[in-house]
């Protein structure tokens, strides 16, 4: 993860993660481009991002994929004493994190799925 400069946590294949590529594009930022099916984020990288992000492993988990029906994540506790099987469960299976995921240089983060996400990028 990068903390001079702005990551995207990227899906060449999902609109809404082309949709935040073009406008980092478009805003001129400098930024890396980290395709995370390829390049899976570790259960520490994942920590660190769902701290800057606020939010919960089940909250950026893909509940619908086929891998998580597999997996029967639909069941799982959302408690702390849960957190740890999440996110063990999203570093195994990356195509479960929602994207993109935007990483900012000044350590903020976006789940830039939304047109206010999408415009704190620019």
């Amino acid at each position: 993860m990068a903390s001079e400069q702005t990551e995207i946590w990227h899906n060449p294949k999902c609109s809404k993660s082309r949709a935040a590529k073009a406008v980092l594009d478009e805003s001129g930022a400098e930024y890396t481009e980290r395709r995370y099916l390829d390049n899976p984020p570790s259960a520490a990288e994942i920590r660190a991002v769902l701290t800057k992000l606020g939010l919960e492993p089940w909250q950026i988990t893909r509940t619908a994929e086929a891998e998580a029906k597999e997996l029967g994540v639909s069941g799982w506790g959302r408690t702390p004493d849960d957190r740890d099987r999440w996110i063990t469960a999203l570093a195994e299976h990356p195509k479960l994190i929602q994207r993109p995921i935007v990483l900012t240089a000044d350590g903020r983060a976006y789940l830039a799925r939304d047109e206010e996400s999408l415009d704190a990028l620019r």
